[in-house]
């Protein structure tokens, strides 16, 4: 006749607790060092290398800049950026030159330089080919004919295609 062997039972010893933990800490402890490596990595940096020097010329540059009354509004239709510069009485500027930084908040992999052209309507516009949905920041300078600088940052939300 044959044996019956019995199954046994499972027993929960403090080795096994002692790994669940080790595991579990593991798991938390290497997601903590991935997040940390991946927002050190898509740090742009400071803006500025010393801020209490900036500060000091702020107020008198912010002034100068408010006084200009520019009106400034920037739209991506397709692959091209449209940024209208208006004065107080919502005429188009003519500046004496502009710089524009267009990227995301976010990280600096898209960021790019596009080259603005003033059209017969007053309006500028950049060739910045296709781009993905989501939050772009417009980082404009521009200098007025009179050699006021003017700095905005314009945000744009792009709608996944």
């Amino acid at each position: 006749m044959a044996e019956k062997t019995e199954k046994k039972e499972f027993e929960l010893t403090g080795k096994h607790v002692l790994a669940i933990v080790v595991t579990a800490f593991s798991v938390i402890i290497g997601v903590n060092v991935f997040m940390a490596y991946s927002a050190v990595g898509t740090f742009p940096g400071l803006e500025t290398k010393n801020s209490y020097v900036a500060s000091q010329k702020f107020d008198a540059q912010r002034t100068a800049q408010e006084a200009l009354g520019w009106d400034v509004a920037a739209r991506i239709e397709g692959e091209t950026l449209f940024l209208d510069i208006k004065d107080v009485n919502g005429d188009a500027v003519t500046v004496a030159s502009l710089y524009g930084l267009l990227g995301r908040a976010t990280h600096v992999n898209e960021d790019q330089e596009p080259a603005f052209s003033q059209s017969s309507t007053g309006v500028y516009t950049a060739q910045v080919g296709k781009l993905g949905g989501g939050n772009w920041n417009l980082r404009m300078n521009a200098v007025a004919e009179d050699g006021t600088s003017f700095q905005q940052r314009i945000p744009i939300f792009l709608k996944a295609n």
